[in-house]
């Protein structure tokens, strides 16, 4: 099966003719989410063929054993957004094993402007290069920042407990995520940057001394990183002002972005600043040909988290309360996003509840259960979302399929 013949517009007949797997034609639930997936169609995706799900409950509750797809359903939602996905797999990964050679996710997105229709999936061109296409409202974009218009999404997954005792990549890939809320070019810039990175790492690598090629993607790293780095700086600083108002029984967090263009900016304006990393690349490239890559610059920034309340790193704290730190991270940044921009993000709680003790557990369902924008969480014990009460929806999965519970 081409990419042609894949599902990006529900318009298309593929997506009138698939079997559906769930459909919930009308919610029982009495509490709706102002911003929610309000449907998801799903083909030839990891280990679901085709799958159709409605609902526009605060909180949509997945349940299931291990391996079930809880985890594929929330990373196909997470492909709405700019980036790799929560799991930042290759898109050639995500075609369901056995299946055709491409993957879509089609979804219809209400929030209070209305309705859009979104598509993504692997389209396969030439000498079999993969890219990603996106469609929205049946027009096809360029790249995958224009999503950032129609939904923001945020997220929490197991692998992330490891957040802040790995290296800075991972971290500073979470800060992004917080930024793309606020800043829709914010990914198209980070993209720019990274691609000028590669290739002058290439050419010093290749010992090829082109000056003039050098100094142009030495101008585009310094015209894209410091945008990049002002884009992180005032994230930070919104972040840290939500930060104030705290979101009980949840730790408060000191947050900063820990890099030389950050700092730089702490100290002059941006055009200097993009005036003093050019040179400091310049003077660098004996350097950097040896070691790879560029020894300064926002690829080299870190996020860094302290809890407030016990005055140390996040990094030196316990399990639960780095998992209730980034609760509590990821909680203000959708405040502040409903605040600011009057829409607030979906998230995508995988397994969240590991970790967190029984106070926190359940001041986290109350908060999701008032959020005006939808949440999708998992988890192997379907009791332990009871609390949650009519503000969820709850769906089975099992081998790749979906059940509604009754209510």
């Amino acid at each position: 099966m081409g990419i042609a013949s894949l599902a990006y517009d529900e318009r298309s007949q593929d997506l009138a003719c698939l079997e559906s797997d769930v459909t919930h034609k009308e919610s029982s639930v009495s509490v709706h989410a102002q911003n929610a997936v309000a449907r998801l169609n799903l083909t030839e995706y990891r280990n679901i063929r085709h799958l159709r799900l409605e609902s526009e409950a605060r909180v949509v509750v997945l349940s299931g054993p291990n391996g079930a797809g809880k985890t594929n359903i929330l990373e196909s939602i997470s492909f709405l957004s700019p980036g790799r996905g929560l799991r930042r797999a290759r898109l050639t990964e995500v075609v369901r094993r056995g299946g055709a050679e491409g993957w879509a996710v089609a979804a219809h997105v209400r929030d209070p402007r209305g309705m859009t229709e979104i598509g993504t999936g692997l389209a396969l061109g030439e000498k079999g290069v993969e890219r990603r296409l996106v469609k929205i409202d049946g027009r096809t974009v360029r790249g995958t920042a224009p999503l950032t218009q129609a939904v923001t999404v945020n997220w929490l997954t197991p692998q992330m407990d490891r957040l802040f005792i790995e290296g800075p990549g991972p971290r500073r890939r979470f800060l992004d995520r917080l930024v793309y809320g606020f800043d829709g070019e914010h990914a198209s810039r980070v993209s720019a940057y990274d691609r000028a990175l590669r290739e002058r790492s290439q050419l010093l690598r290749n010992d090829r001394g082109d000056s003039a090629w050098l100094s142009a993607l030495e101008d585009a790293m310094a015209t894209h990183g410091v945008a990049v780095a002002a884009a992180r700086r005032e994230a930070i600083a919104r972040l840290a002002s939500g930060m104030k108002a705290g979101v009980s029984p949840f730790p408060s967090a000191q947050v900063t972005a820990d890099g030389d263009v950050e700092r730089w900016l702490d100290d002059m304006p941006a055009i200097d600043v993009e005036v003093r990393f050019r040179e400091a690349l310049e003077s660098a490239r004996q350097r950097d040909a040896q070691t790879g890559g560029a020894g300064t610059g926002p690829h080299r920034t870190d996020f860094a988290v302290r809890h407030v309340e016990k005055d140390m790193p996040a990094a030196e704290c316990s399990t639960g309360e780095q998992k209730a730190l980034l609760v509590s991270i990821v909680l203000a940044d959708a405040r502040l996003q409903e605040a600011r921009l009057g829409r607030a993000p979906l998230l995508l709680l995988d397994e969240v509840t590991a970790h967190l003790d029984a106070e926190r557990r359940e001041a986290l369902f109350v908060l999701l259960a008032a959020r005006s924008a939808q949440t999708w969480i998992t988890g192997t014990d379907r009791l332990m979302f009871d609390e949650l009460g009519p503000a969820a929806q709850r769906f089975e999965v099992n081998d790749g399929r979906v059940t509604a519970h009754p209510d």
